[in-house]
């Protein structure tokens, strides 16, 4: 009895597929026979992709005219620079790159911003990821208070804060040095991260949670072992915002810091920009050479970051 119900069961699954597959082709034939029989629905949908991409080429064209502009005005002198009646360089002039790593001591500041950065999102990961773990999971009392005490931290403008958070590392001893600065950085970042990761947790299947605490693991195997690879967009999605947001940051590094040698790189591009001697084409150079941390860190990441941004858009 049990072998006919078997054999039963698998001549319904086979019809059914059969019949799907019929109904997939079928539809697929009479989609083909409606455009070759509408030549101009045919053409129309042509030109809607060719009206979609030209936008998108003119768009591309929009963003990558600033970065080319800088690269050609790099490699010109002053004169040419000033007249702007060419954006080819006649002559490339590779001297302005070395004149600004050397007399702008662009060593010094890109050190000190790319471990200011990498620092500072380090941090922002580990708590924020923690903390909005915390929030889309356990259930407590004052919860909710919680979350919009963050929003509303959120809506603070930074500059309000400077007098404050400046008089606080003053209380701790921690002005002009590169802990205070970093822990500046990575407090300003927490908030929005924390809410990024949030959502990201939230829509994890609690079920392998729980799978894993029957099998026996702690609450911390569960959270570095299983929560954490499956939140990879999100962590990418934080590291890429807060990367950006301490790599530009440049107001508080002018209230914290006295040394010049601790100062972030754009302290370094304000050093060619001078009204007695005015140097465009050498602080161009030295803005070159500042991305080029950021487009390494895209291109390295740029897999996790096109996941993220897709992945917190459809949350």
């Amino acid at each position: 009895m049990t072998t006919k119900e078997g054999d039963r069961t698998d001549m319904v699954t086979s019809l059914v597929r059969t019949l799907k597959s019929g109904a997939a082709e079928s539809s697929s034939a009479s989609t083909s026979r409606d455009l070759a029989a509408d030549p101009r629905r045919r053409r129309r949908i042509r030109a809607d992709r060719v009206g979609l991409y030209g936008l998108l080429v003119v768009a591309a064209l929009i963003a990558l005219f600033p970065l080319l502009w800088m690269l050609s005005g790099s490699l010109q002198t002053q004169d040419e620079l000033l007249s702007g009646d060419s954006l080819v360089p006649s002559t490339a002039h590779w001297r302005n790159y070395v004149t600004a790593w050397v007399d702008g001591d662009l060593g010094t500041y890109l050190f000190n911003s790319v471990f200011y950065t990498l620092t500072a999102v380090l941090g922002i990961l580990v708590v924020s990821s923690m903390a909005g773990y915390v929030l889309a999971r356990l259930d407590f009392r004052g919860k909710g208070l919680v979350t919009f005490v963050i929003l509303a931290v959120m809506i603070i403008p930074a500059p309000a804060m400077f007098l404050a958070q400046y008089r606080l590392l003053l209380d701790l001893g921690l002005a002009n040095s590169r802990l205070g600065y970093i822990l500046i950085l990575i407090t300003s970042g927490i908030p929005m991260a924390t809410l990024i990761m949030r959502s990201f947790f939230a829509s994890q299947p609690k079920e392998l949670e729980e799978s894993a605490a029957l099998d026996g693991a702690s609450p911390l195997r569960i959270f570095a072992s299983i929560i954490l690879p499956l939140a990879r967009p999100g962590l990418a999605a934080v590291a890429v915002i807060q990367g950006l947001h301490a790599w530009n940051e440049y107001l508080m590094a002018l209230v914290v810091f006295d040394d010049n040698k601790l100062m972030p790189v754009q302290r370094g591009l304000t050093s060619f920009d001078s009204a007695e001697t005015p140097q465009q084409q050498i602080m161009l150079a030295a803005t070159a050479i500042s991305i080029v941390p950021v487009i390494v860190f895209y291109l390295l990441a740029q897999r996790h970051i096109v996941k993220g941004i897709g992945a917190g858009a459809l949350k």
